[in-house]
């Protein structure tokens, strides 16, 4: 996310050369491509952490500092330990 961004919230996703803007709400790729397994990776990742997302998209609005967000493979790696 990048502070004072514009509406609707989002967040913008690199993988590779793979680069997307995706929607926090949707999840729909608002611009750029991914394919189909980095998208269904990436929404995996914005669907468990959705609440973070949209707050940390309120934080940007306000100029505040924003926390992070565990990466997805430290979720799969907590979910099969």
């Amino acid at each position: 996310m990048y502070y004072n961004d514009h509406a609707p919230a989002h967040f913008h996703v690199r993988y590779g050369e793979q680069k997307a803007t995706i929607n926090v709400e949707s999840f729909a790729v608002i611009q750029g491509r991914l394919t189909p397994r980095v998208q269904g990776l990436v929404t995996e990742w914005a669907a468990l952490h959705q609440a973070e997302l949209l707050e940390n998209w309120r934080h940007a609005a306000r100029l505040t500092p924003l926390f992070p967000i565990v990466p997805l493979e430290e979720v799969h790696a907590a979910r099969y330990c």
